[in-house]
């Protein structure tokens, strides 16, 4: 198609978009391994991975996934034109809960539930699921122009992941750090499944504080069998505790005091008559205990409370599970409770307390309830058998990886958050009660007929072949083993079933930046195409970019696991993306219906456009408040970057130029050549500093006012086509990581010789 052909027409994203990425995708220039060696690209002998914050399969691209991917896009693109062996690693997380939920909830449409199909059956529904929907967020980034190596694109559920997620949790067990225990945990009742403290969301809610009075214990109180509660109770002879949760009382083991509160040291030691259940508990001491809440004094109530379960274990109190998994009362709870809800039983608990006279008082109280990130249920902690990974060891190096300046957090302020969550880590709950996800490499004995001595340890040759690991107790018989036992070590008779529980999906997905290069034994690797050197050559990682609100989720988890399994950080630099907010600076919600679809934005205005739009508003590391005129503005500037394009080649015609040192003419000539000069250097050291929209409204600024409005009109009356041609190249180049489709586009027809394909152009 000749020039004026071509360029006669407006810009239009469609025609072109599609053309170019399958242009990419033929060149074989996302791979690595593919890239080219010649005169004008010289590969450097430095590599430059990024991996890619592994969406979830049941996700759909979002403007929060569609800004982090073009901030990496940018990245990636620069450093292949600068000449590294650049690895942008793509992939997916299955998602264990959100996965689960979404197969049962299409499964519900037939009447059916899980356990109709059973957990074989079961999983074969979630992976036929995911081969249908799972990858559909991949050929959305696609849309928007991600140059990923997609021959490696891994999945947390791939084979070879899977066995290093159960290297990883042996290698945890073995160290000691890694045990089965009776803890609180944060519990859904909907997904019957314990969650951790990052998977909570939390809603303000209206409710009321509970001003209850607990008598304390003399030599005529409690009463006798029969007479009532409050006969005997004397003026001023009890303590009050103020709640939020009246219903629990029925499994209180204790009250607490803050020993710097006066008001309660002569009480510390005495014993107290807990109402309702006349059981005879103790007045406690805890620094844990806020003075300034209430009275000062707090009811404990150590199975469903995590910080009551803490204190609890500081004093040796007893244990009541008052509530089921469910969110009903146990039979722990009475027989008049059994059964009830526990909105019903806090009514009735309540109305027996003011019929003893109990209560003092009822106050207005705003208060924060947490609820299951998924479903939206309120979460009820309570008491339960999981695996917990200990973290102190684990905290002290991730803490030491960002104080030592190993791993950089930009912007440098939220290194706040993640300091301050390790400063005040809880043992990690990894166990998941679900069938979709990383099954427990924990096998046990189904007759457990024989008791184990403590000084047998591995018990056989089969075994410590098989690396397993017997669990040194009587009651526990299982061991850990990254492979399916052939035969009990302990009965010597039964075929050893599997633990149910799955691990929790951030347990695998701290894994992420070496497990998807092969790690552990890369050379092994079947998924997908591995190649064996991947994790010599390209790790550590050189950026991470992500949201703030998985730094602890995810950031922190992979940087003690690359610290701990390998030696290594996983990666330089941490980027904290802003989070792109409505108009008016709230949290866009599909829900609500303020979400905005990025496919919608790329059909309407382009991909180039969109990300314009998205990089023009990233200024100064503050949130964005979206607003679709940026994107309109990518559009104006990619329609002026086409005719500015136009009138250049129209100038020039077909004759094939030499542009590596083109002779200035005029001032005008060496004006505009030592302003790219100067904007060269800027842009390069704003994208060194991940000062993305900086660069781009440098480079904007520059094309639109000093190139098309003054030097363009200025060739008009003297014309010097290798000046034309070089600066209109050179600006592509700068172009081309924030506007790869349009840039493409037009270099292509670029009368240069020696020329290549813009994406490993010479940066």
């Amino acid at each position: 198609m000749k020039v004026k052909e071509k360029f006669n027409t407006p810009y239009n994203s469609k025609e072109v978009e599609e053309k170019i990425y399958q242009l990419w995708e033929k060149s074989g220039f996302f791979d690595p391994d593919k890239l080219p060696v010649s005169k004008n690209y010289k590969l450097k002998a430095k590599s430059y991975c990024i991996v890619i914050p592994p969406p979830n399969v049941t996700g759909s691209l979002h403007m929060g996934h569609a800004l982090n991917a073009v901030i990496q896009d940018i990245l990636i693109r620069q450093k292949r034109m600068q000449g590294y062996k650049t690895l942008w690693l793509p992939g997916t997380d299955h998602a264990g809960i959100a996965t689960q939920n979404v197969v049962e909830k299409e499964l519900k449409k037939q009447g059916l539930t899980r356990h109709d199909l059973g957990r074989e059956k079961f999983i074969e529904k979630v992976w036929e699921w995911k081969e249908k929907y799972g990858n559909i967020i991949l050929e959305q980034l696609k849309k928007l122009g991600s140059s990923c190596d997609w021959s490696r694109t891994r999945f947390t559920m791939d084979k070879d992941y899977a066995k290093a997620v159960e290297t990883a949790f042996l290698y945890y067990y073995k160290k000691g750090w890694i045990y089965q225990g009776d803890r609180v945990v944060n519990w859904c009742k909907r997904c019957q499944t314990s969650l951790s403290d990052l998977e909570l969301e939390y809603e303000d809610e209206k409710g009321k504080l509970w001003y209850i009075r607990y008598p304390i214990k003399t030599k005529n109180f409690p009463p006798k069998a029969g007479q009532p509660f409050t006969e005997k109770l004397k003026t001023k002879n009890y303590i009050t505790v103020a709640t939020t949760r009246p219903e629990t009382i029925l499994g209180d083991s204790a009250v607490a005091v803050n020993p710097k509160d006066k008001r309660y040291k002569n009480l510390v030691g005495k014993t107290v008559v807990l109402p309702i259940m006349n059981r005879e508990i103790p007045v406690v001491s805890d620094s844990a205990v806020e003075i300034e809440f209430g009275t000062g004094a707090v009811k404990i109530t150590p199975a469903h409370d995590i910080l009551d379960f803490e204190i609890s274990e500081r004093h040796k109190l007893s244990i009541y599970k008052v509530i089921n998994q469910f969110g009903k009362m146990s039979k722990e709870a009475g027989k008049d409770y059994e059964g009830l809800s526990t909105k019903d039983a806090r009514v009735k608990v309540v109305e027996e307390l003011e019929k003893e006279n109990l209560i003092e008082k009822i106050e207005d109280y705003d208060h924060r309830i947490s609820k299951c990130y998924r479903c939206n249920s309120i979460i009820e902690p309570q008491i339960s058998k999981q695996w917990f990974l200990k973290m102190s060891e684990l905290a002290k190096i991730a803490k030491q990886a960002v104080k030592k300046g190993d791993v950089k957090f930009h912007p440098k302020r939220w290194e706040k958050i993640y300091f301050d969550w390790l400063d005040n880590i809880r043992d990690w709950c990894i166990s998941r009660q679900i069938w979709w996800g990383h099954q427990l490499p924990v096998y046990f004995c189904q007759n457990k007929q024989e008791a184990i001595s403590n000084s047998q340890f591995l018990i056989s040759k089969q075994i410590q072949n098989s690396k397993l690991k017997i669990k040194n107790s009587s009651d526990s018989h299982f061991i850990i083993t990254t492979e399916s036992p052939k035969h009990c070590p302990f009965c010597k008779q039964c075929h050893m079933k599997q633990a149910e529980d799955v691990l929790d999906t951030w347990f695998s997905s701290a894994l992420w930046p070496f497990a998807t290069l092969g790690w552990p034994d890369s050379a092994k690797a079947t998924a997908g195409k591995l190649n064996k050197d991947d994790l010599k050559e390209f790790y550590p990682t050189q950026v991470l970019s992500t949201a703030r609100d998985i730094i602890n989720l995810w950031v922190t988890r992979m940087i003690f696991s690359s610290a701990e399994l390998l030696g290594k950080k996983p990666f330089n630099d941490v980027i904290i993306h802003p989070t792109i907010l409505t108009k008016d600076g709230k949290r866009m919600s599909k829900s609500l219906g303020t979400g905005i679809d990025p496919m919608v934005l790329i059909e309407k205005y382009g991909a180039d456009a969109t990300r314009f739009g998205l990089i023009y508003q990233m200024m100064g590391g503050q949130d964005i408040h979206f607003n679709e005129d940026g994107i309109m503005a990518g559009k104006k500037f990619a329609n002026k970057i086409w005719n500015a394009s136009r009138f250049v080649l129209l100038q020039i015609g077909n004759t094939k130029l030499q542009i590596q040192s083109p002779k200035s003419k005029t001032s005008a000539d060496k004006k505009i050549i030592s302003q790219l000069i100067k904007i060269k250097k800027s842009v390069d050291k704003d994208l060194g500093n991940y000062q993305f929209g900086q660069a781009l409204h440098e480079i904007y600024d520059f094309f639109w006012h000093q190139f098309c409005d003054v030097y363009l009109e200025k060739s008009k009356e003297e014309l010097n086509a290798e000046i034309l041609i070089y600066v209109l190249s050179e600006s592509l180049k700068l172009l081309h990581p924030f506007m790869p489709f349009i840039t493409e586009e037009i270099y292509q027809h670029l009368a240069i010789k020696n020329k290549k394909m813009l994406i490993v152009e010479k940066w």
